[in-house]
C-alpha cells in the first residue's frame, strides 16, 4: 500500500521537504511508520519520539492500522503561553 507522510516545523527543515510518499506492507501501524521514518532518516530520530501523528486529519495512536491512500501528518509539539 502507498500512503503520503507530511511533515511540519523542524522535521520540514530536518528532512528538507513538506512530503514524502511511502510504499508499506498492509498491516503497518502509526507505530511501525514512526519507527520505520526514525531509523530510515537520521535526522528525524531525536524529534519522533515527541511528535504525534494524524491520519487523514484525525490524531492517531501508535496501534492505529494505515490503509492504503492514507495521508500522515508527522505534528510537532505545541507550545505556547
Amino acid at each position: 500500500m502507498r500512503v503520503r507522510v507530511r511533515f511540519f516545523a523542524e522535521a520540514r527543515e530536518a528532512l528538507g521537504r513538506a512530503e514524502i510518499e511511502r510504499e508499506l506492507p498492509c498491516g503497518t501501524t502509526a507505530g511501525e511508520l514512526a519507527a520505520q521514518l526514525a531509523r530510515d532518516f537520521p535526522s528525524l530520530r531525536s524529534q519522533m519520539a515527541n511528535m504525534k501523528m494524524a491520519v487523514n486529519c484525525k490524531y492517531a495512536r501508535a496501534g492505529t492500522e494505515l490503509q492504503d491512500g492514507d495521508e500522515v501528518a508527522c505534528l510537532p509539539p505545541v507550545g505556547g503561553g
